[in-house]
């Protein structure tokens, strides 16, 4: 668990750092400056983009009854690609560009699924089982009857006229 958080907070700003330097000696700093600008600006557009043409194949599925689960996942994948753009530089925003291009993000989605498929469904049925946190699922009791609740509701006038 703290390894991804020493990756995000430590490893990337000094990668993006040093690769600003690098790019600001090999181009002069208003250039890198100019170019930092204009890769957020692509970026924003093809989020925008991207995020609309997900929203609507999202929109789609769902009118045709179909269950969104890629879709799902491509949106995902474009906020994303999006909340890497906003982070200044150019290691976090090539990465925030292969998360919004749709060739890219395709392989990603893949390599996603594939990864759920072989490790998520294990998981996945322990919890579903019913096994005690110690075996990897959530502990039951004599009779609980899984996700199953029972009760009453009643609108607010229909409680004040009962006894």
């Amino acid at each position: 668990m703290i390894l991804p958080l020493v990756l995000l907070f430590i490893v990337v700003p000094i990668a993006e750092l040093a690769v600003i330097i690098q790019v600001g000696e090999a181009i002069g700093v208003w250039w890198t400056i100019a170019l930092l600008i204009a890769d957020s600006l692509l970026g924003s557009l093809l989020m925008r983009h991207q995020g609309r043409a997900a929203w609507r194949r999202f929109t789609e599925s769902v009118g045709s009854g179909r269950v969104p689960a890629r879709e799902v996942l491509d949106g995902a994948l474009v906020m994303a690609g999006g909340a890497l753009q906003l982070a200044p530089g150019f290691v976090t925003d090539g990465f925030g560009l292969l998360l919004l291009a749709p060739p890219t993000r395709a392989f990603v989605r893949r390599a996603i699924v594939r990864r759920v498929a072989r490790h998520g469904a294990v998981r996945l049925g322990a919890w579903a089982a019913g096994r005690r946190p110690s075996q990897g699922g959530p502990a039951r009791t004599p009779g609980d009857s899984g996700y199953d609740v029972e009760g009453t509701a009643y609108e607010d006038d229909e409680r004040r006229r009962l006894p």
